[in-house]
């Protein structure tokens, strides 16, 4: 994935009419934190992030006030207005090029199961990863191709990019195939009501 790189401002008003004020202005406030640092709160441009928010554990490389050296932080909480949608406010983690990161991944299920009435049951939708903070995988995909009622894909048998470990058991259930529950005949419940009352 590559890094987005956004410019931010320093700020030093809080509240809610100084992030009122900002919104207005079409900038986002935010904090950077993490690594035993102080947390730095900063505005960052609105159409900008958010469509960079669009990707999922999307690497940003934040160049604050003009500095010479960006960070590279990792979008941990993102408030949005519950009408519209828009952002309200950000936290941002610092990393590392270096270090590994805990991250959900989406799982992408591809294929479909064989057998008439076989069905896909999916029990977690993202695994929870280590990953380099670099090289986060936009997605994992599952295979359900030509597997048959009973059949299972645990978080052992996902096949994950070089440096990415899974944060879960290895047993852990990921999907199953299972037989889709059949459907009452049309008429045949309302002929027994009627079969009882004649009897």
């Amino acid at each position: 994935m590559a890094n987005v790189k956004l410019d931010a401002a320093t700020r030093t008003e809080f509240g809610k009419g100084a992030a009122r004020k900002l919104r207005r202005a079409d900038r986002i406030p935010a904090v950077i934190y993490g690594h035993n640092t102080d947390p730095v709160h900063i505005a960052l441009p609105n159409k900008e992030t958010f469509l960079a928010l669009r990707q999922a554990n999307v690497l940003l490389e934040i160049t604050v006030d003009g500095a010479k050296q960006p960070v590279l932080t990792l979008p941990k909480q993102v408030q949005r207005d519950p009408l519209t949608g828009f952002l309200e406010h950000v936290d941002l983690l610092l990393v590392k090029a270096s270090e590994k990161v805990s991250v959900d991944v989406p799982l992408n299920f591809v294929g479909s199961p064989v057998g008439s009435g076989a069905i896909v049951n999916h029990e977690i939708m993202a695994l929870p990863v280590l990953a380099p903070a670099t090289a986060i995988p936009n997605e994992i995909e599952v295979s359900v191709a030509g597997l048959e009622v009973g059949a299972h894909i645990v978080v052992g048998d996902l096949k994950l990019p070089e440096g990415v470990e899974a944060h879960l058991d290895p047993e852990h259930l990921v999907v199953s195939i299972v037989l889709a529950a059949a459907e009452p005949v049309e008429g045949t419940e309302a002929e027994g009501d009627a079969a009882a009352e004649a009897e």
